[in-house]
């Protein structure tokens, strides 16, 4: 077996270090209904996220701004609240708009770090839940978390972290 030399295994570490990395934990409620471009799709806002004593102000609407992005690949409609809703309210909402379904995302955790100095990775943690505004059944629900790496060079936020856990939170609804 070779030997890493010091110069491999710093660029190694390095390498990981810029990496983020994500997931996407679909609980039990990920049935087969599918969106199609005539699907009408109301998002909920979220509070925003906070991390201890920190409100990240605006960081709600980034949510709901990534989860537009992807829907509206596929569909002719999506919209985003205008203000934080409760559950009850934002079903009602959207039955009263007239929506197929809610999309309803809670911000878990968010944390916006300065880790090109401090060494501490940005963290996004969100609960997205679909459901069926008609029959007011959850058809899939799920976390996605992203984590920045270690080794960047400014500028990234947790926001940024969201992109590919929700394209593949989505994948197979369409």
């Amino acid at each position: 077996m070779a030997k890493l030399n010091t110069a491999t295994v710093i660029i190694l570490l390095f390498i990981y270090g810029c990496a983020d990395t994500h997931s996407v934990k679909v609980s039990g409620t990920d049935s087969n209904v599918r969106l199609e471009p005539e699907s009408t799709v109301y998002i909920a806002l979220s509070t925003d996220g906070q991390y201890g004593e920190h409100h990240y102000t605006g960081s709600a609407y980034m949510v709901s701004q990534t989860i537009q992005a992807e829907l509206m690949v596929t569909l002719n409609r999506a919209v985003i609240a205008q203000k934080p809703e409760t559950y009850k309210s934002a079903l009602s909402s959207a039955a009263l708009n007239e929506f197929e379904y809610l999309v309803y995302p809670t911000i878990l955790h968010w944390e916006d770090r300065a880790t090109e100095w401090s060494s501490k990775p940005d963290k996004v943690k969100v609960k997205i839940a679909v459901v069926d505004v008609k029959t007011q059944t959850i058809i899939k629900s799920g976390i996605i978390e992203g984590k920045s790496g270690i080794a960047t060079f400014g500028g990234d936020k947790p926001q940024d972290l969201l992109f590919k856990p929700t394209k593949q939170f989505f994948a197979n609804m369409f």
